[in-house]
């Protein structure tokens, strides 16, 4: 069925969204043909939209696959830009979402069902003979799906914030995403009850809801309360967290040994998926495949807004290049945003940056200087009642990000070791690392630690974090945060937490070692962490008086 939408109303919201992108002109027009069938191996018929342009010299045919419905905004963002600019779109709901059949399981039917669109595709009268897939989030991953197994016509790909292995995005910590994938669980299963003003009141409605899911035990019991009888892959996640194979079918990490085309990849350092872009970015880097990375300080949610005029002109860019046959314009492998600073282009991911250690005391300062042999240890009790909460970070929903966080420093169970005032500008490019002499009168316990800056007047915001499920026996912990490029100005001062929880981010060590699906009885762990007897404390930082751009 084609669009019967007015042409010049298209062209105007084209325009007005090109002009909000900071985007070049238009070169042609186009038109929709809705509800376009496409079949699968076993018989289910997948719907499609195909926006067409208006043009005799096509650029080249763009495959969009995602769970989230057709409409806006992923209609304007993810097709509607590209078709005003010559390309032929195809924007299909994957298995089980708007319109297409079977039942989705999140990620399960991917890598087969993308395979069968583009065999659909081959035989298409208008296909270019070659295409490119962009996307981000899910509908990255259907990317990296499709990418288990190159199509000889895929040329390019664009994938945003998109991840290739679920497991490691929901247990990688060893505890699992709580937050994060029960609210997203609820939201795919609730996403077609509602339209317009209702959807909206249900949003604000399901936070809180989650909000009280996430506080309840036991997890499973919890979360089905807030599915109802949606969602059914969600126990399954929680249960069998140690079962490879299981997960086998939620990972594409074979993808990244098998592409060869040029990928340009997005990033945020708010962003959950972070670390999977960046190891993206060195495993195609190392294998000689044409990459390119760009990382900015939004969160998950923001590339779809802040971050989309960045996203959608460098997407032409590596389109044109590597699809429509436009000349290169030469932009560096790698494009990072520093916060406080911002762009910066540089011929690798990570920089080449000095290092810097602070050492903890247990005066609750943070040092170039290290403790006393015979400095006291700090300790503090977490209690699974009463979790150590959860502000900003990287997080899917709206509450994350950077986040005035200075009321985690005033808990019993955090402690905080702050540096003084910096003389000069400290830029931090790289990936920091925690190293705790630790122990704990419980086996069961987890860290969580994080780097924060503190302005001239006392305001604390987040900046990384770093955080895992212990096990075994005490030592020394090394812990990675999340890589980061931020400019802490003159003035401020550094300050690291040390905690045993972030919840709901992660779900709460019970510190008892029952399932985590089914556990109720909690119990206390008292940590300690050593500045001299025991051990020393310290954080290691890639940090210079420059930017690493100027090194």
């Amino acid at each position: 069925m084609t669009s019967t939408a007015p042409a010049t109303l298209r062209r105007t919201v084209g325009n007005v969204v090109s002009r909000a992108l900071d985007l070049p002109p238009h070169t042609s027009g186009f038109t929709v043909d809705r509800g376009v069938r496409v079949p699968m191996r076993d018989g289910v018929e997948l719907i499609a939209d195909h926006y067409v342009p208006d043009t005799a010299t096509p650029a080249g045919t763009l495959l969009v696959r995602g769970p989230y419905g057709r409409g806006w905004p992923f209609s304007s963002l993810f097709a509607a830009v590209y078709a005003s600019r010559g390309y032929h779109v195809v924007v299909q709901s994957v298995r089980g979402t708007f319109g297409s059949g079977g039942d989705f399981t999140p990620m399960v039917h991917e890598k087969d069902d993308g395979a069968d669109t583009v065999a659909w595709l081959r035989e298409q009268p208008w296909f270019t003979g070659s295409f490119a897939t962009v996307g981000l989030s899910y509908l990255g991953f259907t990317q990296w799906a499709l990418l288990t197994d190159p199509p000889p016509e895929l040329k390019a790909a664009v994938i945003a914030v998109g991840p290739h292995d679920f497991r490691a995005s929901s247990w990688g910590t060893g505890s699992f995403s709580l937050n994060d994938f029960l609210g997203w669980s609820d939201m795919v299963a609730h996403q077609e009850d509602t339209r317009g003003v209702a959807a909206l009141i249900r949003q604000v409605r399901a936070r809180r809801a989650l909000a009280r899911a996430t506080a309840d035990l036991p997890l499973g019991e919890a979360g089905r309360r807030l599915l109802g009888s949606g969602a059914d892959w969600y126990e399954s996640w929680i249960e069998r967290a140690d079962d490879a194979a299981f997960w086998d079918a939620m990972r594409a990490n074979e993808a990244l040994d098998r592409v060869n085309v040029p990928i340009l990849l997005f990033g945020g350092w708010q962003d959950l998926f972070l670390e999977q872009t960046l190891a993206q970015y060195t495993h195609l880097r190392d294998r000689g495949v044409p990459a390119a990375l760009t990382v900015g300080a939004w969160t998950h949610s923001q590339l779809m807004t802040r971050a989309a005029p960045t996203v959608v002109r460098e997407t032409l860019d590596w389109l044109g290049t590597h699809l429509g046959g436009h000349p290169d314009p030469g932009r560096s492998p790698v494009r990072i945003e520093i916060r406080n600073d911002g762009w910066h282009d540089l011929p690798d991911w990570p920089p080449a940056m000095p290092e810097q250690e602070l050492f903890l005391h247990a005066t609750g300062t943070l040092s170039p200087s290290p403790p006393d042999p015979t400095a006291p240890p700090s300790t503090f009790t977490f209690d699974p009642t009463d979790p150590t909460p959860t502000i900003g970070g990287r997080l899917l929903s709206p509450q994350g990000g950077y986040r005035a966080d200075g009321r985690l420093a005033d808990r019993d169970d955090v402690l905080a070791f702050t540096g003084e005032p910096l003389p000069a500008d400290l830029y931090v490019v790289g990936t920091p690392v925690a190293e705790l002499a630790h122990s704990s009168d419980n086996p069961h316990r987890d860290l969580f630690v994080r780097l924060s800056e503190v302005d001239p007047k006392g305001r604390s915001r987040n900046v990384t974090d770093g955080f895992r499920r212990l096990t075994g026996e005490d030592g020394t912990v090394r812990l990675e945060l999340d890589a980061v490029a931020h400019r802490f100005r003159a003035g401020s001062r550094l300050r690291l937490l040390v905690a045993g929880g972030s919840h709901p981010r992660f779900a709460r060590n019970l510190g008892t070692g029952e399932p985590p699906i089914s556990g109720r009885a909690t119990a206390p762990a008292t940590h300690t962490v050593h500045h001299g007897v025991g051990g020393v404390s310290r954080l290691v930082l890639p940090a210079g008086g420059r930017p690493p751009s100027a090194h």
